[in-house]
């Protein structure tokens, strides 16, 4: 059951981009804003409201927790054994509102059932190198990217907040040891933050395995030198950094670069395209190129949504102007990709059993 919500989630929440992004092309910005962006001023919660993440109930995924979502596996797939890497996981863009700027934390709610879809299908690839925690935590709504202005940044703000303090607890409770970081789009962006304040320069820094920093660009000269960690260059490397976006071919990053290259880098620089990082998740190599034969698993839907399967040997991909350029035959994911030729909803999806086995040689790495 909780595999049939999650391809009907990923299904309605690639539609709804779809739709958005159809909607900048034929009627012009004013549009999307109106239909996406929160209708009232950014209002700072009150003191007190805060998560706390001493207690269970302030996270989605932690050793221990019952229904834990990120130990779901795709069929005839079994952890072969339990790595002892602490992995922080931050979940994407889940709350679809307009009434607030941030989302409240509810159970019981289609964002929090969005929300364990997603930790499902991308934190359960980290599972073999070792448990996940991820915490719940006040997402910036959908509409905060679409403006440049003090709301919207004020929503940013505090949603970094919460992915600060839930991973502060996190270091407390796992004081020694290796540690994976991941996180997806927003989550990503938080986790560009993450490292640049509490990562680069700080003795954790020697603890890390790698960062996936996926579905949000970095760029290798305006933002990297801040964030404290190399790019990873090749699968035997630890204590580096992942990140890519996946796209068709041809590409068109338009959509989702025209902003960002408008704005400052975390040092402060410009920021380019042909700067991006583009690390490659089945060769493991920075501007890598592998073969569709190499990749160890695409996760696939089953044709009555039941459950899902890894597809072996069915996609490869290369890095091609700082994107993630997908090679041979893409299985039917599901019928709708952002324009463009953008894969981003299948960012892990894609390259499930690749972000696996690297996680693991990395691992192996850290240890030697």
């Amino acid at each position: 059951m909780c595999a049939r919500r999650f391809l009907i989630a990923v299904f309605i929440l690639t539609l709804l981009a779809v739709a958005a992004a159809v909607a900048i092309f034929q009627f012009g910005d004013r549009v999307l804003l109106r239909s996406a962006v929160p209708k009232s001023d950014f209002a700072a919660p009150p003191a007190g409201s805060e998560p706390d993440y001493t207690r269970e109930a302030s996270w989605i995924a932690r050793p221990g927790l019952a229904g834990d979502p990120s130990r779901w596996l795709p069929d005839g797939i079994h952890n072969a054994h339990a790595g002892n890497a602490a992995v922080f996981y931050i979940h994407p863009t889940t709350y679809l509102e307009r009434d607030r700027w941030n989302a409240p934390l509810e159970p019981g709610t289609a964002t929090e059932a969005r929300t364990r879809l997603f930790v499902q299908s991308q934190a359960s690839a980290l599972t073999n190198a070792g448990a996940i925690w991820a915490p719940r935590y006040r997402q910036a709504a959908f509409g905060a990217f679409l403006l440049d202005s003090e709301d919207a940044q004020a929503a940013l703000d505090l949603a970094y907040r919460d992915v600060a303090a839930a991973f502060d607890q996190f270091i407390r409770e796992n004081a020694g040891g290796p540690i994976i970081l991941a996180g997806h789009s927003q989550g990503a962006l938080h986790l560009e933050r993450l490292l640049q304040d509490r990562i680069a320069g700080k003795p954790v820094a020697k603890r890390i395995v790698a960062a996936y920093v996926v579905g949000w660009p970095v760029s290798t000269t305006a933002d990297l030198p801040a964030l404290g960690l190399p790019p990873c260059r090749a699968p035997g490397e630890a204590g580096c950094i992942l990140s890519w976006m996946s796209f068709g071919d041809p590409a068109n990053p338009e959509l989702i670069l025209d902003q960002w290259q408008k704005s400052k880098g975390l040092g402060g620089g410009e920021r380019q395209q042909r700067d991006i990082l583009c690390v490659n998740p089945i060769s493991g190599s920075e501007g890598g190129a592998a073969p569709a034969g190499a990749n160890p698993g695409t996760l696939l839907p089953k044709l009555d949504l039941s459950s899902a399967t890894l597809l072996r040997g069915s996609v490869g991909a290369h890095c091609e102007k700082g994107l993630l350029i997908i090679d041979g035959s893409i299985p039917p994911l599901g019928p709708y990709v952002l324009p463009g030729n953008n894969y981003h909803v299948y960012d892990f999806a894609l390259f499930w059993g690749a972000i696996r086995a690297d996680a693991e040689r990395r691992l192996a790495a850290w240890r030697g």
